[in-house]
């Protein structure tokens, strides 16, 4: 993902979800980037470019033990 999007996509995740969120650039991935609230990873934002229709899917793996 370009820095641009990442830019983006971090606002969107501070306005709608919370402002402690962050979405950072993930080291040699370009499709991809991580989420995190403060120092807590969350998941991963893909992109998808399917067809000239760019979407984003977040992915996020919730654990027995957190809940």
């Amino acid at each position: 993902m370009k820095a641009d999007e990442i830019k983006k996509l971090d606002a969107y995740f501070k306005r709608v979800f919370n402002p402690s969120m962050s979405v950072k650039a993930r080291p040699k991935k370009d499709d991809s980037a991580e989420v995190y609230a403060g120092d807590e990873f969350l998941g991963v934002v893909y992109l998808d470019d399917e067809d000239g229709d760019r979407s984003y899917n977040f992915s996020m793996a919730i654990l027995d033990v957190d809940l």
